[in-house]
């Protein structure tokens, strides 16, 4: 099978096209043939050598989000750790769902991680009516679907994005507001009652945070993992099921949760994925298309 694998860490152009001998489904397992596989964060950090104990061996191909048909073919989205770039995938017959018929493979592909991670900080941070949230990066893969999730909770967002993204922002229920110098007068111009906040950014997103939210247990980042220890911030986690995600995935169903592709890619040009997802400043979602 056609798959992309790394043979050392390094930047994105480590990543190469390979052929592989495809998986074969052991007792409590389930193949499937991979139509779309999302690109996050995660995949670059593991491909920078950033989470060794992630990479059992080499080569490793990356990816922890994807779609596809199994071998009994049943139409399903699902999570796992490695593997996804590739045209066959095996996994723990509980890391996967079923697919809503209207949502497009390339949305599937790249629901899971986003869909997931924002539940988990829903969860963790108690956000719900009567808070007031600060989103770090809302124009992002997670920024669009916390903001959503929030907003249905009866939260109040304000969401940080770049000049070109504050429409895109509105588009999704919250208070836009442009990031960099002066950021906590701009929020502080809007409400000066901001009661959690959720940094996808990065870039000094925390002290923006620590200076407008007078609870720490109610900050956390998925994007400042050196420095949250020491301002005492915890950092997100939680666990990943497919529980959490039918329920996700249900609201999508439903019309009320919206998924924005930024790209998508050939399996192919999985290096370029991954060099634009590390240029920042893009809305929504890198996708590699596979089948």
């Amino acid at each position: 099978m056609r798959a992309v694998a790394f043979f050392e860490y390094g930047p994105a152009d480590v990543l190469r096209a390979i052929d592989v001998d495809p998986p074969v489904a052991g007792s409590g397992q389930v193949r499937v043939k991979v139509r779309a596989a999302g690109v996050q964060p995660f995949d670059t950090l593991v491909r920078r050598g950033w989470m060794p104990d992630a990479v059992p061996s080499m080569p490793a191909t990356p990816g922890n989000e994807f779609a596809g048909v199994t071998d009994d073919g049943r139409e399903v989205l699902g999570f796992t750790t490695l593997g996804c770039y590739a045209e066959y995938v095996v996994v723990p017959d509980d890391q996967v769902v079923p697919r809503p018929s209207n949502m497009p493979w390339e949305v599937a592909g790249g629901f899971s991680a986003a869909a997931q991670t924002s539940s988990i900080a829903m969860e963790q941070l108690g956000v719900g009516p009567g808070d007031v949230f600060l989103v770090h990066g809302a124009s992002g893969s997670v920024g669009t679907v916390l903001t959503q999730l929030a907003r249905l909770a009866g939260a109040t967002v304000i969401g940080t994005a770049s000049e070109a993204n504050q429409e895109y922002v509105r588009m999704l229920g919250a208070i836009p507001v442009v990031y960099g110098d002066g950021l906590a007068d701009r929020v502080r111009a809007i409400t000066d009652s901001v009661t959690v906040s959720l940094d996808a950014g990065g870039h000094g997103s925390l002290d923006v945070s620590l200076e407008l939210v007078k609870d720490r247990e109610r900050i956390t980042t998925i994007a400042d993992f050196q420095r949250a220890p020491s301002l005492g911030v915890r950092m997100l986690r939680g666990e990943r099921s497919a529980a959490r995600l039918s329920k996700i995935v249900d609201l999508y169903a439903q019309g009320l949760l919206k998924v924005h592709l930024r790209e998508v890619f050939p399996l192919e040009e999985a290096a370029a994925a991954h060099q634009t997802l590390e240029s920042g400043h893009g809305r929504g979602k890198i996708v590699l298309r596979v089948a």
